[in-house]
């Protein structure tokens, strides 16, 4: 393939035809595409699936978009947004790649927003990476998420927990970075306007081991415990908690009751049995659109039960990007301009109901408020409780109105 790149751009050379977006899309019949994940460090498992949720795309496609075979080129980060902008630039300067599915996690997000606007042509998707200022503030032109952010896949919670759980005080335990902060967010977003009140949050960086001077901490008197961690994370800490006698009640983030937590072997299992939740994905969605999703899913090697949120979350992306190459016949010879603008005007049906775009080119899809309940053979599952429909970004408040409630951060929001 070398070989012919440089054969193709020295005719190109020849005949005063010089451009290297021409040169590469003249390659050959193939269209590579980059697909970075975090294979490495405490959520090497979440990036595992979201590998398969992109592979599933793939599949479905039979490994062909607009009569040209799909190459996949692999990168792979530990969740730091330094190795996740190296992975890409890997892909992108490197190994030529003109489209890119990724990264997972939320500093990784806006890293790699940031290094999307060094890179005008080329074209990037998310993979589950869900901080919200990877789109909401300084967005790159180029960059489109089609999988919502961690703000908006709490949507309904908080008045859930306020209202049907009847809790009033509410402590968190979160780790330290960009996407826990929007969980935390769209959570007390609701929960404080309810009337609930947090009296601690605590922050851990990602791969603590030792969450015994955390858990200490935690007031005795409270409702229940908000935990936003992810994957080993996740199970250290409900694991450490529930040995420490610890006995409230858990309101779970997003990823601390995905299926890449409750397959995890342990008490840990008895623990997260009728936890509400809420995210993009209810494992008992009972449509034929998500069975036949958990379907062919499940072909992967390796899969879960069913899918994680990862897994989910890649794939809406990948068919989002393929759907768009399909309809400008897989040319980006243009440095992408007619792809992106396919991506922009896109609607997609997803497992998970329809998603588009806004100007921003971030997600509006539907959000699902889920239990942890036990299937007869045991396994654990998030069942629906509700679903809420078309969550927009800016979670239904108007935009000058939900930008006057600031940047999210260790401190922001509170209930005062």
């Amino acid at each position: 393939m070398q070989l012919h790149r440089r054969t193709v751009l020295a005719l190109a050379l020849a005949t005063g035809l010089a451009a290297p977006s021409v040169a590469i899309a003249q390659d050959s019949d193939t269209i590579k595409i980059g697909v970075l994940a975090t294979l490495e460090g405490a959520f090497t498992v979440l990036g595992e699936d979201g590998l398969r949720g992109a592979m599933t795309a793939v599949d479905e496609n039979n490994g062909e978009v607009a009569g040209k075979k799909i190459e996949i080129v692999r990168g792979s980060s530990d969740a730091s947004p330094d190795s996740a902008v190296q992975a890409a630039r890997k892909l992108v300067e490197q190994e030529g790649v003109k489209v890119l599915v990724g990264p997972l996690s939320g500093d990784e997000g806006i890293a790699i927003k940031e290094y999307a606007k060094t890179q005008p042509d080329v074209t990037f998707l998310n993979g589950t990476s869900a901080a919200q200022d990877t789109t909401l503030r300084e967005p790159a032109e180029n960059f489109f998420r089609f999988s919502t952010d961690g703000a908006q896949w709490m949507a309904g919670l908080g008045e859930y927990a306020f209202n049907e759980k009847g809790y009033r005080n509410v402590a968190t335990v979160a780790e330290d970075y960009s996407f826990p902060y929007t969980q935390v967010f769209g959570f007390m977003a609701e929960f404080c306007k309810e009337g609930g009140k947090v009296p601690s949050k605590s922050w851990v960086p990602i791969g603590n081991k030792d969450y015994s001077s955390v858990i200490a901490t935690i007031p005795a008197d409270v409702d229940a415990i908000y935990v936003a961690l992810g994957g080993a994370d996740a199970v250290n800490f409900l694991s450490q908690y529930q040995q420490a006698g610890g006995t409230a009640p858990l309101i779970g983030g997003s990823i601390t009751v995905d299926q890449t937590v409750l397959t995890s072997k342990g008490r840990i299992h008895d623990i997260l049995i009728g936890t509400p939740s809420a995210g993009p994905i209810a494992d008992s969605l009972d449509t034929p659109a998500w069975n036949a999703f958990v379907e062919d899913y499940k072909k992967q090697d390796g899969a879960f039960p069913s899918p994680s949120l990862f897994a989910h979350g890649y794939y809406v992306n990948m068919k989002a990007l393929l759907a768009a190459l399909e309809e400008v016949n897989g040319d980006v010879s243009d440095g992408g301009e007619k792809l992106r603008a396919a991506l922009s005007d896109l609607t997609v049906d997803t497992p998970t109901g329809e998603v588009s775009v806004d100007d921003n080119r971030n997600a509006i899809a539907n959000i699902y408020i889920t239990e942890v309940a036990e299937r007869e053979d045991g396994t654990l599952y998030n069942k629906l409780v509700e679903t809420v429909e078309q969550v927009n970004q800016t979670l239904g408040i108007p935009q000058d109105e939900f930008m006057a409630l600031g940047q999210v951060s260790r401190d922001n929001p509170s209930c005062e």
